[in-house]
């Protein structure tokens, strides 16, 4: 995935600027830093629920958002947007499950509705991910008979139902009691195993040390300081980083 001369302002206030990176396939990515800093932005840039004003973003080679002609970018239709989201999966702070549906009808909704898989394809897949993430006795639960730990794995296996190519996650463990977090960041740390991109905004500094191969510090929508965890927690080379590490940690 790469990110290019990327920035986004609402009304007067920038909220990236001028944001590079490259993430390789199958890295994990922890971004950290203050409150609005731009990070969940950022996360929200690359499957393109926030429309960037400058520059692109493209993984595998495709823009996301828009198609190229020529010089120019031009932004693709809503239908061809959802198409590129099935490889750019998203896991939300606040679940986003489907209260009216079961787990098992919320993981199977994406696989036949995008992908046209089989009913019983799509069942399958769906009992072999929730068997993964612990959960296989929820099947025919609603939403609102689990835990916000619970929640968050159907979330995570929801998002895991279209093998997609990229998982974002936005504090995936921010609405969640302390005592439920261990379960879902457990999830997490076995998925950084498997060779999926996986892009995380987390406040939990301490996992994103375990399971990241690059962190990055933002602050006021800039990359402040990009490194392995090692390099960033204990020799961090930007006096801001080291003042924000210091409350963090």
């Amino acid at each position: 995935m790469k990110i290019d001369n990327v920035s986004k302002s609402f009304g007067n206030n920038k909220v990236l600027n001028n944001i590079n990176l490259y993430l390789p396939a199958g890295s994990v990515t922890a971004i950290i830093g203050p409150s609005g800093s731009g990070k969940s932005t950022l996360l929200r840039s690359i499957n393109h629920l926030e429309r960037i004003d400058e520059g692109f973003i493209t993984v595998n080679n495709d823009f996301i958002g828009y198609r190229k002609q020529g010089d120019t970018l031009f932004e693709l239709k809503e239908k061809e947007i959802l198409k590129q989201r099935i490889d750019i999966a998203m896991v939300f702070q606040n679940f986003n499950l489907f209260p009216h549906m079961t787990v098992l009808e919320n993981i199977i909704e994406a696989p036949i509705q995008t992908k046209n898989m089989k009913y019983e394809d799509a069942v399958a897949s769906a009992f072999n991910l929730l068997s993964r993430v612990g959960l296989l006795d929820k099947a025919y639960s609603y939403p609102r008979q689990l835990s916000g730990g619970q929640q968050q794995r159907v979330a995570i296996a929801r998002a895991l139902a279209l093998q997609p190519k990229v998982i974002l996650f936005d504090e995936p463990t921010s609405a969640l009691d302390p005592e439920l977090v261990g379960e879902v960041l457990e999830i997490i740390k076995e998925l950084a195993l498997t060779g999926t991109t996986l892009v995380v905004v987390t406040h939990e500094i301490n996992f994103a040390y375990e399971i990241a191969d690059t962190i990055i510090f933002m602050e006021s929508g800039n990359i402040i300081e990009k490194g392995s965890p090692e390099a960033v927690f204990h020799n961090p080379q930007h006096q801001r980083t080291q003042d924000f590490l210091n409350k963090v940690l």
